[in-house]
């Protein structure tokens, strides 16, 4: 029997966060996925299934800013676009989904940016 590689332990620890948070209208789910050279956030409704805001560190506002989308810098300023984004579409409370990864180093960036800009959590 082979060993779970870390992405497949990620995705077991994603769906034991999976099974008790579910975005609504009222307070919707963002959710963080991190690359080795990116990261990027979702505001999902999960009743209908939309994506209601997104933000990367390849967006071109991002990147003008942050050249190098893997640093806990380019995370801070993906925080604060995304609740740009979401406070423009009325949305101020969010359920957040660290998708498995630990809540540490840029995960924690981007929530902080995304607190420090409006968005509440």
């Amino acid at each position: 029997m082979a060993k779970d590689s870390r992405n497949d332990k990620r995705l077991k620890r994603h769906e034991r966060v999976r099974k008790n948070l579910h975005g609504t209208p009222e307070k919707p789910r963002m959710c963080v996925f991190r690359s080795l050279k990116n990261i990027s956030v979702q505001i999902i409704d999960d009743t209908q299934g939309n994506t209601l805001a997104a933000a990367s560190s390849l967006d071109k506002e991002v990147k003008a800013k942050m050249p190098y989308g893997g640093n806990k810098e380019a995370a801070k300023a993906v925080g604060e676009a995304i609740a740009k984004k979401a406070l423009a579409k009325g949305i101020e409370n969010v359920a957040f989904d660290r998708g498995g990864f630990l809540y540490h180093g840029r995960v924690k960036e981007l929530a902080d940016g995304a607190r420090a800009a409006g968005l509440k959590f």
